[in-house]
């Protein structure tokens, strides 16, 4: 009679999840994506096949599958699998699992594969708490983040698991986990009978930027929200899908990994004066809410360190661009900075600047202090004479050509290199005439 109340209260259970949670893979054969962590000769194939999980950590965006796989991993290494959430567990739950796991091991029983998920919400001492269990094999962990770990999860537990990140899924994987949603007349939306348009499937798998909850959730609004035509179907067009896509929010933290991350994109986008890569990313962070500010200092940055001499009107306009930002602040602002990073990701690059301080810097730092020429000291003070300083100086616009050719740094040391792009042509061409002037050539 338990066992018939059991059965039913699973079975209305069941009946109220949604289409994401019914439609979760039964097996490892079922799950959609990250083929380069379960694909056949991957490490983490090759662990489950020895039969050596050991602790791990998943990190990736929300809705590839942590969960998921999780439980599939505990299924297939037949583990007893118990679940926390960092959200709502403290440090007694914790105990409290890691007790029952020693009892499991103790009487020979299943190992127990503990799952965390949102790992990185646990402050130190519940992190620290994981740890003997951990390290002695008690307990098999696999906690969650959308957090990149190395920064958000504790030094010590991350050097005693394997991390492993999840990327979003491919669009040709959304597209097989919603013909399978259709077509499942018992877990699925197989029993509504629903025809679906082959275009509506594809914008339905690029919209949902490889998050297959987003993805089946919004299958399912969108069947559960349509009417049957005349024929007794449901008809689902690119129009009806797009009507029952809800504007997601950006997944972007301003402290975190999405910040850095897409502050490198920007970066290296305009280096590699590529314009449309550029202003994606500069949209990105301010759809995601960035300091525009944040942004200003950045391309300021840039404009002398990737750019120069060879564009010396590339740092006047980021300048601009920073000082345009502070007046007239949001939204309009953003005008500005398109301008901006499309004209410096166009812009002719050298960083012959950047070396040439580096360079330099590297001495003083690594190397002898070089003294001030005795003729290049200040002889404005009483008793500089005597001294001898600035005697022997050359006044440059005494000079014929306005270059008087005497040592300005007392060792043969060159720095700066100027390229060949834009205008450093020109000082390409001036160095070489001005280097063999100070030497009286």
């Amino acid at each position: 009679m338990a066992d018939l109340f059991a059965s039913q209260e699973a079975n209305n259970f069941e009946r109220v999840q949604p289409l994401a949670a019914r439609m979760r893979p039964r097996s490892l054969k079922e799950y959609a994506g990250q083929q380069h962590l379960i694909g056949e000769g991957q490490l983490l194939w090759r662990l489950l096949k020895a039969q050596q999980l050991g602790s791990v950590i998943l990190y990736g965006p929300p809705g590839t599958g942590k969960t998921t796989l999780a439980r599939l991993l505990a299924q297939h290494l037949a583990y007893e699998f118990r679940q926390l959430s960092a959200v709502t567990s403290g440090v007694k739950d914790i105990r409290e699992q890691l007790e029952s796991a020693r009892d499991r091991v103790a009487t020979g029983r299943k190992q127990t594969l503990l799952f965390i998920d949102e790992i990185h919400r646990f402050n130190r001492a519940q992190q620290d708490a994981l740890l003997p269990d951990v390290e002695d094999g008690v307990v098999i962990l696999v906690g969650a983040t959308t957090s990149n770990p190395f920064f958000a999860v504790n030094s010590a537990l991350v050097s005693r698991s394997r991390v492993f990140e999840l990327e979003p899924l491919a669009p040709a994987d959304i597209r097989g986990l919603l013909d399978s949603a259709l077509a499942d007349k018992v877990r699925g939306m197989g029993k509504f009978q629903v025809v679906a348009d082959d275009e509506a499937l594809d914008y339905l798998s690029q919209v949902c930027d490889g998050d297959a909850r987003q993805a089946l959730s919004t299958l399912e609004i969108a069947v559960l929200s349509s009417d049957k035509e005349s024929d007794g179907q449901i008809h689902l067009t690119k129009p009806v899908i797009a009507s029952a896509v809800q504007r997601r929010a950006v997944a972007y933290d301003g402290s975190g990994d999405e910040h850095y991350d897409c502050a490198s994109a920007l970066i290296k986008s305009i280096r590699g004066s590529d314009p449309d890569a550029s202003v994606y990313w500069l949209a990105r962070m301010l759809e995601g809410g960035e300091d525009p500010r944040f942004l200003c200092r950045r391309l300021v940055i840039l404009a002398s360190e990737d750019i120069g001499n060879a564009d010396p009107h590339a740092l006047t306009l980021a300048v601009s661009a920073m000082q345009a930002t502070e007046f007239v602040g949001l939204p309009e602002c953003q005008l500005t900075l398109s301008q901006a990073v499309l004209y410096l990701a166009l812009a002719p690059k050298s960083n012959a600047a950047t070396m040439a301080i580096g360079s330099a810097r590297s001495d003083i730092r690594d190397g002898r202090i070089v003294p001030v020429p005795r003729h290049l000291r200040d002889g404005h003070y009483a008793g500089s004479k005597q001294l001898g300083h600035g005697q022997g100086y050359q006044y440059s616009h005494e000079a014929e050509d306005g270059v008087a050719a005497q040592d300005y740094l007392g060792v043969d040391r060159q720095y700066y290199e100027p390229t060949t792009r834009g205008y450093e042509k020109v000082h390409t061409e001036r160095l070489a005439w001005v280097r063999k002037r100070l030497r009286g050539e």
